[in-house]
């Protein structure tokens, strides 16, 4: 009786010093991937870290399951039996799993052919948008202009067309779109929208040295076509980043638009003439 409160202690013992051991190493682990992702400044390599630290700390606590089950005799033979015969059962686990393992496989993917990255800001073609806030075995989140995290499987989000603002150059050209009635004068609309454009603070002049010196405007504006009742008119007008371009183009909606109204530009809008049957009725 002695023997086996002894063993069941020293069982208990070492299954407690598994799991110490195994938090304990997956926080140092952690760490060590934190401290070397802040070495490494580049944006780009920060999401193989991200990825490496979620990688390594699973597979350490699959070790410290298979260590805990090895150093328990019933559950070490009961599981040498069940794997010994679990053909079937294997297959059964496999296409349970196989999304999981979907989602690990597209998850190396993404880490190693980065197309995007962790502080990236995405938009997916089912019109989620937001920043990439985070990169895991399983899955990405976004956390959208709401401040709203949107978990997607890594499967998912490998297979759907990804528009990534911060790949390449940041810079980014916003188009300012009006529409001017018939009446108004084109001339005077394309040089309102050039002058509020270059006056806001975050224009940016993309032009290069040949364009400046043949007198290309900074500020392009075209006739994009004819609607019914309006003349079409677009500018693109270039700032730093996306987050600039959007404040940009709220306040150049805002400003055009008083210019236009103290300038005497109309902007048409849709006319409605109502006809009231039971007036008519009355008239009779």
């Amino acid at each position: 009786m002695i023997n086996l409160i002894q063993i069941a202690n020293s069982l208990f013992f070492k299954i407690f010093l598994i799991i110490i051991g195994t938090f304990f190493f997956t926080r140092i682990v952690r760490k060590v991937i934190d401290k070397l992702s802040h070495i490494k400044t580049r944006k780009s390599t920060h999401i193989q870290f991200s990825f490496l630290k979620h990688l390594f700390t699973g597979f350490i606590y699959v070790i410290g399951v298979g260590l805990i089950i090895y150093i328990i005799p019933p559950l070490r033979t009961i599981s040498v039996s069940i794997f010994a015969s679990a053909g079937v059962l294997a297959v059964v686990i496999g296409f349970a799993a196989q999304q999981a393992f979907s989602n690990i496989i597209s998850g190396v993917f993404i880490a190693i052919f980065r197309p995007f990255r962790v502080g990236d800001r995405i938009k997916i073609k089912t019109d989620v948008s937001g920043v990439v806030e985070d990169i895991t075995l399983r899955h990405t989140i976004i956390r959208n202009f709401e401040n709203k995290r949107i978990v997607i499987p890594n499967s998912v989000i490998s297979n759907e067309m990804i528009e990534n603002a911060n790949l390449g150059d940041e810079k980014i050209c916003k188009f300012i779109d009006f529409g001017i009635s018939y009446d108004s004068s084109i001339k005077k609309a394309r040089k309102i929208m050039q002058q509020e454009s270059m006056k806001h603070k975050f224009f940016f002049d993309n032009r290069t040295k040949e364009e400046k010196k043949s007198n290309e405007p900074a500020v392009p504006v075209r006739v994009l076509g004819f609607g019914d009742s309006s003349v079409n008119l677009r500018a693109w007008v270039w700032a730093h980043n996306p987050s600039e371009a959007f404040r940009m183009g709220c306040d150049l909606n805002e400003s055009i638009k008083e210019r236009f109204d103290k300038e005497r530009i109309e902007i048409p809008f849709p006319h409605r003439t109502l006809v009231y049957k039971n007036a008519k009725k009355n008239e009779r």
